[in-house]
């Protein structure tokens, strides 16, 4: 009935890390994105959001995230008619520097700020939406006096 994806937003610092989409990806090719995919089918088990996008993220960009915390949900169309639901995860990078690694999926990797995705030329009204999101749920995360050291 539905493709279930799952993005993580990575910050560090001031900045977010994105993706252009690889020009051969069906859905978005050539877009702005976070990093993410699909759940894929499996028998009963737990976690499978958490556990596919941290697959998706070291498959695709070569670093381990860790700490996720649930961002929203939504669902869209692809050009093609198939329903998704996206659901968008702020996550902690371990260690180690994202590089395009899977380049069937991912063109470039680069660090943006918030108000520099906001400006890129043809975004998307839903990564619009997500960044907005993901900005107030870091700002009310880390803001206060316990957590200067995530500053």
């Amino acid at each position: 009935m539905f493709v279930v994806n799952v993005e993580g937003a990575i910050r560090r610092g001031d900045r977010w890390l994105m993706i252009k989409r690889s020009d051969k990806e069906e859905h978005a090719p050539g877009a702005l994105s976070f990093v993410g995919g699909k759940c894929e089918r499996e028998e009963a088990s737990t976690d499978i959001l958490e556990r596919t996008l941290q697959r998706e993220i070291y498959e695709e960009v070569g670093v381990n995230v860790t700490d996720l915390q649930y961002v929203n949900s939504s669902i869209f169309q692809t050009a093609s008619g198939i329903s998704v639901i996206d659901i968008v995860y702020i996550c902690t990078l371990q260690e180690g520097e994202p590089y395009a690694k899977s380049p069937d999926e991912v063109d470039e990797v680069k660090w943006m700020t918030t108000e520099e995705i906001l400006a890129h030329p043809g975004i998307p009204d839903f990564l619009i939406h997500n960044i907005q999101q993901c900005e107030a749920v870091y700002r009310s995360r880390f803001s206060g006096v316990h957590h200067d050291s995530h500053r």
